[in-house]
């Protein structure tokens, strides 16, 4: 069992989260944003307890890698309803992920119509999950894929009206590509996008 120290800085963790996403909901979009976005989280990374590095990695961390700012990559989706799917989502390592498919987000970028699976997690409380895999997979970003949307721990980007937003510059790596003692979701077969994703973070 963890100690009440490791549960208290979780919740502390989580809450910084929160805080460093509430501007990308609030402010104006655009690069300076998306930095400020940029600097809270490798600060997370560099100095708290709860950081996705190892205690040793920490002491040479310089900040996460993306890919650069790219407008573009900022989008509105509208949910379309989806067959109900109850899905257990695998995991990097041991364990997986009990969600439901419950809506489809349609989007277009370059001229090409994607769709992706919107998933609520089923644990208490609940929370919407993104996960997706594209054609930088296994080169460029996580083979496994990576994360938009993780309500339950932050990671909310906002709506605009009826419509998501879903900005990629905001895709983020699980916390297993940092680090083998996490053991993470990743992105089921249907939110592979033959589409390359070069926005967001990267290798």
């Amino acid at each position: 069992m963890s100690e009440p120290s490791e549960t208290i800085a979780l919740l502390d963790y989580r809450r910084i989260t929160n805080e460093i996403y509430r501007p990308v909901r609030e402010d104006p979009p655009g690069e300076q944003t998306w930095q400020a976005w940029r600097s809270g989280r490798d600060n997370l990374f560099a100095t708290h307890s709860q950081s996705a590095l190892d205690v040793v990695d920490r002491e040479d961390f310089h900040g996460l890698k993306y890919f650069d700012y790219q407008s573009d990559w900022r989008l509105l989706a509208k949910l379309q309803p989806a067959p109900r799917k109850e899905l257990s989502l695998n995991h990097s390592a041991e364990g997986s992920t009990p969600a439901r498919r419950f809506a489809q987000a349609e989007f277009e970028i370059h001229g090409e119509r994607l769709s992706l699976g919107m998933y609520w997690l089923e644990t208490y409380g609940g929370g919407l999950f993104l996960p997706f895999r594209d054609g930088t997979a296994g080169n460029e970003t996580y083979s496994g894929g990576r994360y938009l949307l993780d309500t339950v721990k932050g990671a909310d980007l906002g709506q605009d009206g009826d419509l998501i937003v879903l900005d990629f510059n905001y895709a983020y790596h699980p916390s297993c590509v940092h680090s083998d003692a996490w053991s993470c979701p990743l992105a089921p077969p249907e939110n592979y996008l033959d589409v390359r994703v070069t926005a967001g973070e990267r290798f």
